[in-house]
C-alpha cells in the first residue's frame, strides 16, 4: 500500500472513532442531562406555584381589607342615623301639643282623596284591625 492509501485509511479510522466516542459521551451524558432536566422543571413548576399561592394569599388580603373598611363606613352610618334619632327623640319630648297638630294634618291631607283610615289604639295599645273590612 502506498502512504497515500494508509493515510486516507487512518484517517477514516480516526474519524470513526472519533464519532464513535463522541456518541458514546452523548450517550452516557444523556440519562444526566434528563435528571437535569426534569430537575429544571420541577423547579419550574415549584416557582409557579409559590406564584399563584402568593396571588390567592394577596387577592384574599384585599378582600378582607375590603370587607373591613365597608363595616366601618356601615358602623359611621348606624352611628349618624343613631345620632339623628337621638335629636329628633329629644326635641319630640313634651311636645305632645306639636305631634298632634301633625296627625291633624297628616289625616286632613290624606282625606283628600275621600277615603282615610285611621287605626286607634285600645287600652293595650294594640290597634283594633280591620278584620271585618270587605
Amino acid at each position: 500500500m502506498d502512504q497515500e492509501a494508509r493515510t486516507v485509511r487512518n484517517w477514516i479510522i480516526g474519524s470513526g472513532t472519533f464519532v464513535i466516542f463522541a456518541i458514546t459521551s452523548l450517550m452516557v451524558g444523556c440519562p444526566a442531562y434528563i435528571v437535569w432536566e426534569r430537575h429544571m422543571a420541577g423547579r419550574a413548576e415549584l416557582a409557579q406555584a409559590t406564584a399563584n399561592r402568593q396571588i390567592a394569599v394577596q387577592e384574599a388580603q384585599a378582600k378582607m381589607e375590603a370587607a373591613t373598611e365597608l363595616a366601618k363606613a356601615e358602623i359611621e352610618r348606624a352611628k349618624g342615623v343613631a345620632g339623628a334619632n337621638a335629636i329628633i327623640a329629644e326635641s319630640l319630648k313634651g311636645n305632645e301639643a306639636y305631634l298632634r297638630y301633625l296627625w291633624i294634618t297628616e289625616v286632613a291631607s290624606a282625606g283628600k282623596d275621600g277615603k282615610t283610615v285611621v287605626y286607634v289604639p285600645t287600652e293595650a295599645n294594640l290597634p283594633i284591625l280591620e278584620a271585618t273590612r270587605k
